[in-house]
């Protein structure tokens, strides 16, 4: 196995996996084992307040249902408070962060700027806050393996993310860069809906010291009327006794062309043959509407 690839799918438990999650996690890694590279799981459970154990249980026997199995035990992100934690201080204490008091109401009738002018005043941690990443007003430039050069402007205090949400949950923009880091991820494959998180986290990870891995951005699966396959668009839990069809289904959403009869074989040979004949070149650059899963 190669030491030079390491890659991740990492499910949030608001409900089962349907199709659009098992295109993004095939992706990730048929990508990782082309390349002989590790593949990890992970479990952003972030948000108690929208996620459950049965979610968690249900994602985690599909995906060992469709054969994908990680190389080391799930990670949990719910187990990692104190990681998260320490790096907000760190953060705060460099002046790379900063607690906000201002409601989402108030920053969107201020057009984004702070009304109660977070970023000069440094707020009691007495009085309700979220914190927030300090951004760099720059442009941010990476090139993407899918969707080649890009450019996305950042703007200081417009953009600057939470990380740390009023209710004391940490953010996805924070726990995604601290846990990639922690385990050594060097190539991520996710949905292009999440294109637009990556200037901050680049950002956040020079902040952190650390080098930033390579990004693949891959299409969303749409529904039929051209909504993101989710739990919000009502997308149905995949059928974990028809993996081998499922497997050949999103193979084909990822433009790999399987011949007719590998989905009669089981998830391990369709697994095996997606990764000899994995192309990520030749994954399409626009979303596709499934009609069996809308």
């Amino acid at each position: 196995m190669s030491a030079s690839y390491r890659g991740r799918f990492a499910p949030s438990p608001t409900g089962p996996l349907h199709f659009g999650s098992l295109v993004t996690g095939l992706a990730s890694y048929l990508d990782a084992r082309a390349r002989d590279g590790g593949w990890l799981v992970r479990i952003e459970d972030l948000d108690p307040l929208r996620e459950s154990e049965e979610a968690v249980t249900l994602i985690l026997r599909s995906l060992e249902a469709h054969g994908l199995q990680g190389d080391e035990p799930v990670r949990f992100q719910s187990e990692r408070h104190d990681a998260y934690e320490a790096t907000v201080d760190k953060l705060l204490a460099c002046h790379k962060a900063y607690r906000c008091i201002c409601s989402r109401k108030e920053l969107n009738e201020h057009d984004g700027q702070h009304p109660h002018h977070c970023l000069e005043y440094r707020h009691s941690p007495e009085h309700p806050h979220a914190i927030r990443l300090r951004l760099e007003s720059r442009l941010e430039s990476w090139t993407d393996r899918l969707l080649g050069a890009q450019n996305l402007k950042v703007c200081a205090e417009l953009d600057d993310p939470v990380i740390k949400r009023k209710e004391g949950f940490y953010a996805y923009q924070l726990a995604v860069v601290v846990d990639d880091i922690d385990q050594g991820v060097t190539d991520i494959v996710r949905g292009s809906d999440l294109l637009e998180t990556t200037p901050a986290q680049l950002q956040l990870y020079r902040l952190l010291g650390s080098e930033a891995p390579s990004y693949l951005h891959i299409p969303v699966i749409i529904n039929t009327e051209g909504q993101k396959l989710s739990k919000q668009t009502h997308a149905p839990p995949l059928i974990d006794d028809q993996a081998g069809a499922n497997l050949c289904r999103a193979l084909e959403a990822l433009g790999q062309q399987p011949p007719r009869y590998l989905s009669q074989e089981s998830p391990e040979r369709i697994l095996a043959w997606g990764r000899d004949h994995w192309q990520p070149s030749q994954i399409p650059l626009t979303s596709a509407a499934m009609p069996d899963y809308a």
